[in-house]
C-alpha cells in the first residue's frame, strides 16, 4: 500500500470523525426540539436514507453494486450478518438523541472513543475486516492508550452531573459496535465494489431498526416540527461519517480508521467550541496528543523508530 493511499485514507477517516462530532450536536438539538430522542434519531437516519436511495438508484453503477452484493449473498461469499453494520449506526444516533443533552458532548465522546478504540484493535487482530489480520503490536497498544488518555484530557474540564453518567453506557456500547461496523462495512464494500451502495445498505438497516424501536416505544408525534433546516442535516453528516470509514478501512485498517476518526471528532469539537467561544486549553492539548497517538499507532512494528 502506497504512502499516499494511507494518507488519503487517514484524511477521509478524520473528515468522517468531524462529521460525527457535528452530527452529535445537530441530533441532540433536534431531540430537544421534538422532545423525543428516538424520533430524532429516526428522522436523521431516514433523511440520509432517502438521499442515498435517490443517488444509488439513479446511477447504473449504484444499481450494479446492489446486484453484485445480492449475488455475493446468494453464493455465500458474504454472510447476512456482515450486512447489518447499520445497527451500530442506529445505536450511535439513538444515543446522541437520548444522552448528549444530559451528559454533554464531552462525556459522550469519551465513551464512544473508549469503546471504538478497544473494538477496533480487537477486530483488526481477528481479521474481521477486508485484508489480512493486523496484530496488536506494542506500538498499536501504545497509540491506542495515548488516544484514550488524550480524549480524557481533552474533556477533563467538562465532567459534570456525575449522577447521570450511567447514560454513558449507551455511547460506550455504540463505540464498541463501531469497530465491528467499520470492519463488516469494509467487507460489504468489497462485495458490492461501490461505496454509495454500501452506505445505502448501512442506512437501510439502521432506518429499519430505528423504525421498529420507535414503533415499540411510541412517544407520539410532536405538535410541530422545528423550522431550522440545519436540524435535519444529521443524515447527511452520517453519510460523510460512514462513507469516510468505509472507503478508508481498505487502506489503513480498522484501528487506524478508529484513531483517525477520533482525531476528527476532537478537531470537530474544537472548531465548534471556537465558533461558540468555549474553546478550552485541555481540549486543544487533547487534540495534539490524539494526533500523536495516531502517529505512534501507525508505526509498523513493536519497536519505536530511532
Amino acid at each position: 500500500m502506497s504512502r499516499s493511499a494511507q494518507v488519503t485514507g487517514g484524511l477521509l477517516a478524520a473528515v468522517g470523525g468531524v462529521a460525527i462530532a457535528v452530527q452529535a450536536r445537530v441530533n441532540s438539538s433536534l431531540a430537544e426540539s421534538v422532545h423525543n430522542g428516538l424520533l430524532a434519531a429516526l428522522i436523521s437516519f431516514a433523511g440520509g436514507w432517502f438521499v442515498l436511495l435517490a443517488v444509488v438508484l439513479s446511477r447504473q453503477s449504484g444499481r450494479d453494486g446492489l446486484l453484485r452484493l445480492r449475488d455475493a449473498l446468494a453464493h455465500r461469499r458474504i454472510r447476512w450478518w456482515e450486512c447489518v453494520g447499520g445497527i451500530s449506526g442506529a445505536v450511535l444516533v439513538g444515543s446522541q438523541g437520548l444522552a448528549v443533552a444530559t451528559i454533554g458532548v464531552a462525556v459522550f465522546t469519551v465513551a464512544v472513543v473508549i469503546g471504538q478504540v478497544v473494538s477496533s484493535a480487537v477486530v483488526d487482530n481477528l481479521g474481521v475486516g477486508p485484508g489480512e489480520p493486523k496484530p496488536i503490536t506494542k506500538t498499536r497498544v501504545a497509540g491506542a492508550a495515548v488516544g484514550v488518555v488524550a480524549v480524557a484530557i481533552a474533556v477533563s474540564n467538562r465532567f459534570t452531573s456525575p449522577g447521570a453518567l450511567w447514560l454513558a453506557v449507551l455511547p460506550l456500547v455504540a463505540g464498541l459496535l463501531m469497530g465491528w461496523q467499520q470492519a463488516v462495512n469494509g467487507l460489504v464494500r468489497e462485495a458490492a465494489k461501490h461505496s454509495a451502495a454500501t452506505i445505502l445498505v448501512n442506512f437501510t438497516v439502521g432506518t429499519v431498526a430505528l423504525a421498529l424501536v420507535n414503533a415499540v416505544a411510541w412517544g407520539g408525534v410532536p405538535g410541530s416540527f422545528p423550522s431550522d433546516w440545519w436540524l435535519y442535516a444529521g443524515g447527511l453528516l452520517g453519510i460523510v461519517g460512514v462513507g469516510g470509514a468505509i472507503v478508508s478501512v481498505r487502506f489503513i485498517g480498522v484501528l487506524m480508521v478508529g484513531l483517525c476518526g477520533v482525531s476528527g471528532q476532537l478537531v470537530g469539537a474544537v472548531l465548534l467550541d471556537a465558533v461558540t467561544g468555549h474553546l478550552a486549553v485541555p481540549t486543544a492539548v487533547g487534540v495534539v496528543l490524539t494526533l500523536v497517538s495516531v502517529g505512534v499507532a501507525a508505526l509498523p512494528s513493536g519497536k519505536m523508530r530511532p
